[in-house]
């Protein structure tokens, strides 16, 4: 041991977190099944509410994808009770969902939701090929197809960027003012995810 930290030891400290809550966490095989079944380029479009550049997004039933997710939700609310230090005593209630089918070149530029309190997107199939292309990047971000959460401005000593290039079955839920994008992707394949909103009462 070096003579200069022999003696020294750790004490009590506090810190803060900051900024908002950004919860993931990963569907179990079945119940994303049920998520994919909701998927569908058949049911209503709705293109023109949205910031996407994504030529197929389709409405799904809210009720069947709360229903799908809902065990999930509670571990939202643990963790939210962590994060603020306080429970979320509100009822949680899906007010809009649908899917997007992305595929090569389209993505979804930076932007919010309005009218609800939080926002979640579920990717529910990643292409092979994608995942292939993201590996070989080389870059310093986090690469092609990647979902990317900003707070604030960019500044030494502070986090303002979360990125992830996310896995069959991951769940993000964040407050819908929390501004994210999506980057576009060059791989064949279509890349098929969840988002929806919620409100609480």
């Amino acid at each position: 041991m070096n003579k200069n930290t022999k003696h020294q030891k750790t004490l009590s400290y506090s810190f803060f977190y900051w900024g908002p809550l950004l919860f993931k966490i990963k569907l179990d095989p079945a119940d994303l099944k049920a998520c994919l079944k909701l998927c569908s380029k058949k049911s209503s479009e709705v293109n023109d509410t949205l910031a996407g550049v994504i030529k197929h997004q389709h409405y799904v039933s809210s009720q069947k994808f709360y229903t799908a997710i809902e065990p999930y939700i509670f571990s939202f609310r643990h963790c939210y009770n962590q994060w603020y230090g306080k429970p979320l005593l509100h009822k949680i209630k899906i007010d809009t969902a649908w899917v997007n089918f992305m595929t090569a070149g389209e993505f979804n530029p930076p932007h919010i939701h309005d009218d609800c309190d939080f926002s979640s997107v579920l990717f529910v199939k990643i292409p092979k090929k994608l995942r292939e292309e993201n590996k070989k990047f080389t870059g310093t971000a986090e690469g092609p197809g990647s979902i990317s959460f900003t707070y604030g401005e960019s500044q030494k000593y502070s986090i303002s960027q979360r990125d992830s290039f996310p896995e069959e079955g991951d769940l993000f839920i964040f407050p819908a003012t929390l501004s994210h994008f999506v980057a576009p992707f060059m791989s064949q394949g279509e890349r098929i995810s969840i988002s929806a909103n919620f409100k609480l009462e």
